[in-house]
Parts: structure tokens; C-alpha cells; sequence
């Protein structure tokens, strides 16, 4: 794919410039010829950053609480990278792979169009858009509901909005979901880019059709979710033709491993050599605290006296309550 970097410096003043870059796609381009990618020069004051024809682009959202939990799942794996300033492109050091922020609501298209190899995205974007993408794994993070909602107590059936005004930023599944209850009239599908929970108090729309994570803005708008179209979170996406094939495998195992390291906890100590044997020796069974309901090791060599026997179950340290205890049953606890 041939591209084009424009590099625009605006002076102002006795100010030091600003430098914004943006993509432009060639019209006589064709899709295979990946190698050519971002061969321009991006100059920032004085500095110049230098893009190697043979990098990966790797597209993630440019902002958000989705961007920030997609940068700190990259460096938990191992992308070291320095963004410039006022720059949304940055390289890696240790892989062949320039990272592009992108608004999440494009990156789908960009990377079905051959624009960019790999990307992070949400499902519902895909769906929307309508892109032909590989969705290489799961991230388990971004997890929301694209549901139909309206004002409380005015519509429990959602075949009784079909053929009214749907605001919603999803246009296409939109009218998709609706065809199948419209009787004649069609849905009226207004595209609102933002607050769209707004549309139904300000008379825009008898309904609406949004993003619901905890339901906390919907009830502050006076809404209740109708139906809900389908489940999303945000998933690891790669073009169908894409000329890094093993590059993307290597990504995407990277992390896939922080994936399987945040579900586990590391713990190190310092042994003895002559204990060495025992230490590697299998952990003994659990058994549950009577008072404190948590979980003890009990050892499985010869059982110990009552009286031990009865304190290795009470992993806690806290005491029990005396003052509540009948005086007899004090004086035994404080002799144990």
C-alpha cells in the first residue's frame, strides 16, 4: 500500500511549531504492497523520527479509558515504545512494529482496508462497520451490553418501537435489529455521535440504541434497557492478507501470555540447601477454619495432639471475642 505522511508545521508566533501528521491513502494504491508504508520522514521541531519500511503498524485507540488499559496491557507485555509529542505514531525498540493511535471507531476499517496490519478494537465496531477482519483472540476487558432503551415504564416490549425514532450511534445494526418487527413502516434512525442518552429527554427520539456498561448513566437519563443486540468487548483484530503473518503470531502471543500472568501470583523465598527436598515435596491438603472460615493446611504426617491439632486449623490470628464467652469456657481458651 502506497501512503503518503503529510507533516503540517504551523507557526504561531515566537512559539515553537506544532506538528500534526496524518495518514493519506493513495487512490492507485493496491493492498499488497505493504513494504512501502510510512517511508516519509515525521519532523518535530528538531528532531526527526526516522520509519522503517519493513515495521508492522499496529493500531489502538488514540484515547479513553479503553486506551488506557490497552497501554499498560502493552508494556505488561513487553512493547517498549516512546511516543513522541502531538505524534500518534510511535516504534518500537525490540520489535519491527510502529504503534498508530486511531480513533477505536475507525481502526476496524483501516485494518480490514490493509491500512494497518494488526489492531484493538471493540465487536460491536466490527459489527458496524461491517469489516471483513480476523479476530485473533479475546482481551476480556472493555466488556459492555449494545442494548435498546427508553424512557422508564413507557415500552416494555421492544416490537412496540419499530417504525418510531431510534437515536443511536450505530446506525447499521440499528435498522438491521429493527427490520425484523417493522409491519410496514420503517424505523426512523437518527446518528447521534455522542450523548445520546439525551435524545429521548430533549423530544429527538422515542428510544435509543447505546453502549451499556454499569447502567448508571441510563438511569440518570431516566431510561431502562428494552432488549439488548448483542454482547462486546474488546478483541485483537489482524488484516486476512496481511505480509507479517509471523509477526502477528508473535504479538499476539505476547498477549495472550499477560493474559494467562495476570491470573496467577508469583512468590519467592530462600530456603536452606538441606531443605531443599522438602520444600519441592507436594503441598499438603486445606481444611476449612471452623471460626474464621478460611482455608488452612493441615499437614499429613502423623496428626498431632488434640490441643495442636485443633490450633493448625485456625489460620487466623486474630483472638476470639472473651468478653462474650462464659467464664469457664475463658479460662480453658486462656490455658490453651
Amino acid at each position: 500500500m502506497s501512503w503518503r505522511l503529510r507533516a503540517t508545521r504551523l507557526a504561531m508566533g515566537g512559539t515553537a511549531g506544532i506538528v500534526s501528521a496524518s495518514f493519506a491513502n493513495c487512490h492507485t494504491a493496491t493492498p499488497t504492497d505493504s513494504a512501502s508504508k510510512l517511508k516519509s520522514t515525521l519532523s518535530s521541531g528538531t528532531q526527526k523520527i526516522n520509519v522503517a519500511p519493513d515495521h508492522m503498524l499496529f493500531a489502538i485507540p488514540k484515547k479513553g479509558r479503553l486506551n488506557e488499559k490497552i497501554v499498560a496491557m502493552l508494556k505488561g507485555s513487553g512493547f517498549d515504545y516512546s511516543r513522541p509529542e502531538r505524534l500518534d505514531i510511535a516504534h518500537c525498540k525490540d520489535l519491527p512494529v510502529s504503534i498508530v493511535f486511531l480513533p477505536a471507531s475507525d481502526i476496524a476499517t483501516y485494518v480490514a482496508e490493509g491500512n494497518v496490519d494488526l489492531g484493538i478494537t471493540g465487536e460491536d465496531i466490527i459489527e458496524e462497520s461491517g469489516a471483513t477482519v480476523n479476530v485473533l483472540m479475546k482481551l476480556g476487558f472493555g466488556k459492555c451490553r449494545l442494548s435498546v432503551q427508553a424512557p422508564k415504564g413507557q415500552c416494555e416490549d421492544v416490537r412496540k418501537l419499530a417504525g418510531s425514532r431510534i437515536a443511536t450511534s450505530f446506525p447499521e445494526l440499528t435498522k438491521k435489529f429493527f427490520a425484523q418487527y417493522e409491519d410496514g413502516k420503517p424505523t426512523s434512525v437518527k446518528v447521534i455521535s455522542g450523548s445520546v442518552e439525551a435524545s429521548c429527554g430533549l423530544g429527538l427520539a422515542d428510544g435509543i440504541v447505546d453502549l451499556v456498561e454499569t447502567g448508571t448513566t441510563m438511569r440518570a437519563a431516566g431510561l431502562e434497557e428494552v432488549a439488548v443486540l448483542m454482547d462486546t468487548q474488546a478483541v485483537l483484530i489482524s488484516n486476512p492478507k496481511t505480509s507479517y503473518p509471523e509477526l502477528v503470531e508473535t504479538v499476539r502471543r505476547r498477549l495472550g501470555g499477560y493474559q494467562t500472568a495476570q491470573r496467577f501470583v508469583m512468590c519467592t523465598y530462600n530456603v536452606h540447601r538441606d531443605n531443599l527436598n522438602e520444600v519441592r515435596a507436594p503441598p499438603p491438603p486445606h481444611r476449612r477454619c471452623r471460626r474464621c472460615r478460611r482455608v488452612a493446611r493441615v499437614a499429613r504426617a502423623a496428626p498431632p495432639p488434640r490441643r495442636q491439632r485443633r490450633r493448625v486449623i485456625r489460620p487466623c490470628a486474630q483472638p476470639p471475642l472473651l468478653r462474650a464467652a462464659p467464664a469457664s469456657r475463658v479460662a480453658r481458651l486462656r490455658r490453651a
